[in-house]
């Protein structure tokens, strides 16, 4: 063992010199840290913030055992902001509830999960000191959008999936409350394999809507699919089945995106989840899987 550990010591200044710093460099991390993953997953923006150009970057993997609280997957996102520790870790706490914690795949979670998130200030920006001033409302912005595309990302490549599932609550008394309501019905594995199977089920989603555990008056109930109408003021809807369902098997032919949208009433409060169809290929693919 220390003859294993004085190896590594004496190897990390040619690993160190062997990095790159190019975008090859980041997707070739990217692609490393793939595990059951189709395809790598990263994501970078640039935007003007306080005045000066900064971005935000990240990677993420993970396609099996996905569920809010992360589950099996990795993430590390960095940007050349310059922002106080603490308003950096609240930032991140908000963004990761936002996006990875508003995710799922199977229902399944795991002990191995991280997400990192390193902050260099070489942008030469203006420090970030109050989370509440505008630079950090432009920061914050600026890495939901990059963890929401990465948790997307996962939902969407999640094991056997034919299509990413996109559930939207708007209506709710606050934010967490439209979150969780959204991410029971992207959670509902009868919603999931009615998606998979074509069917423009509302009942389904308007059963795991309900039993979110957040009280609403089930005649302020609207629910869509894409753009059709399902369920208006807590009732059912005469609908072009046969166009709905032909909705859901283009987005599966493509591995597009199904729209859910649900209000629950006219409060301020807006959410969304994200999670993917199940198919007989996730069975198989888990049926397969030995230790």
């Amino acid at each position: 063992m220390i003859d294993s550990a004085e190896a590594l010591l004496n190897s990390l200044p040619k690993l160190v010199n062997s990095l790159s710093p190019s975008i090859e460099g980041a997707g070739s991390a990217a692609v490393a840290i793939t595990t059951t993953d189709l395809v790598s997953k990263s994501v970078a923006i640039e935007s003007r913030v306080g005045g000066t150009d900064i971005k935000v970057g990240g990677m993420a993997k993970g396609s099996g055992m996905i569920h809010p609280n992360m589950a099996t997957m990795l993430g590390v996102i960095t940007t050349d902001a310059l922002v106080n520790s603490d308003v950096w870790r609240k930032m991140v706490q908000i963004s990761v509830n936002r996006s990875f914690n508003q995710i799922t795949v199977d229902g399944d979670t795991s002990t191995n999960d991280t997400v990192i998130a390193l902050a260099s200030g070489l942008s030469g920006s203006t420090s970030i000191s109050n989370i509440n001033c505008h630079e950090a409302m432009q920061l914050q912005a600026c890495l939901d959008a990059v963890m929401q595309g990465l948790a997307k990302s996962i939902a969407w490549d999640g094991e056997g999936a034919t299509c990413l599932i996109e559930v939207t609550v708007t209506g709710a008394e606050s934010e967490a409350k439209a979150a969780k309501i959204a991410r029971s019905v992207a959670s509902s594995s009868l919603v999931k394999a009615a998606v998979y199977g074509r069917d423009p089920n509302w009942g389904r989603i308007a059963a795991a809507a309900g039993y979110a555990g957040i009280p609403f008056h089930q005649n302020n109930l609207r629910i869509m699919l894409g753009d059709i109408l399902l369920m208006d003021n807590g009732q059912p809807l005469s609908f072009d089945r046969s166009a709905a369902s032909n909705y859901l098997r283009k987005a599966g032919e493509i591995h597009g995106t199904v729209g859910i949208y649900i209000s629950v009433g006219d409060g301020p409060g807006s959410g969304q989840a994200w999670g993917c169809d199940l198919s007989y290929d996730y069975v198989k693919i888990n049926a397969e899987y030995t230790t």
